[in-house]
C-alpha cells in the first residue's frame, strides 16, 4: 500500500487518470477480442487463445462457439466437459466447473453484482462452483455465490440463486428442487460439434 501511495505522489493526476483510462480500455478491447475468437470456426484454435487469456481448460473439454466471458483467468474447466453455443463465463469472483458437467447453450453465470442497498452501487461477488455431472441446462442463470452439487440438474430456463444439492433436481425462477436424480452416474463427455 505504501508504494502506491508513492507512485501517487512522483505522478500529477491527469497522468494517473490517463494510466487508468489505458488500463480500462485494453482490457475492453481484451474481452471485444476473446468474445470475436468465439466465432472461430475451430475447438482448438479457440483453446489455445482462451487458455493464452488464463483460463484453465484440457483437451478433453469444449466450449461451443459464440461463448463470451469476463476475467478468464478466473475460470477453472475440468476434464470432459461440453459448453454449449453463446454461453457467458464470469470468473471475476471465480468459477470452478468440475469433471463430465454439460452446460447447456445460452447459459449465463455470474460471479458479481451490484448491491442494490449500497449507496455507491458498490459491486459484491462470490465464487460460482459446478461439481462434477452436473447439468445445467440451456438458457439457465446462476447468480453469484451458488454451488451447483454432484450430479445435480438444472432445468432449462431457471434461475438459481441458491445452492442445489447433489443429485437434485431444480427448476423455475428462483429454482426450487423438483425431485431427486439417480446417483448412479457414469457417462463421460466432452463432444465437440464440429466447425461451432
Amino acid at each position: 500500500m505504501a508504494f502506491k501511495t508513492f507512485i501517487k505522489s512522483l505522478a500529477p493526476e491527469p497522468v494517473l487518470r490517463v494510466a487508468a483510462w489505458r488500463r480500462d480500455v485494453w482490457a475492453d478491447l481484451r474481452l471485444r477480442f476473446l468474445s470475436e475468437v468465439g466465432t472461430v470456426p475451430s475447438h482448438r484454435l479457440r483453446k489455445a487463445i482462451y487458455r493464452r487469456a488464463g483460463m484453465s481448460i484440457p483437451d478433453s473439454s469444449s466450449i461451443h462457439w459464440r461463448a463470451e466471458f469476463y476475467a478468464p483467468e478466473g475460470i477453472v474447466i475440468g476434464e470432459h466437459v461440453t459448453i454449449g453455443d453463446t454461453c457467458f463465463l464470469d470468473g471475476r469472483s471465480g468459477l470452478s466447473i468440475g469433471d463430465n458437467v454439460n452446460l447447456g447453450s445460452h447459459v449465463r453465470i455470474y460471479t458479481r453484482e451490484h448491491d442494490v442497498d449500497s449507496p455507491t452501487f458498490a459491486e459484491t461477488g462470490d465464487p460460482v462452483v459446478i461439481d462434477d455431472h452436473a447439468w445445467v441446462a440451456s438458457h439457465a442463470i446462476l447468480l453469484p455465490g451458488v454451488v451447483i452439487g454432484r450430479g445435480a440438474v438444472v432445468a432449462a430456463g431457471s434461475v438459481v440463486t441458491k445452492d442445489v444439492e447433489a443429485y437434485t433436481i431444480v427448476g423455475g425462477n428462483p429454482a426450487a428442487r423438483i425431485r431427486r436424480r439417480t446417483t448412479d452416474l457414469r457417462y463421460q463427455l466432452g463432444y465437440a460439434k464440429r466447425f461451432v
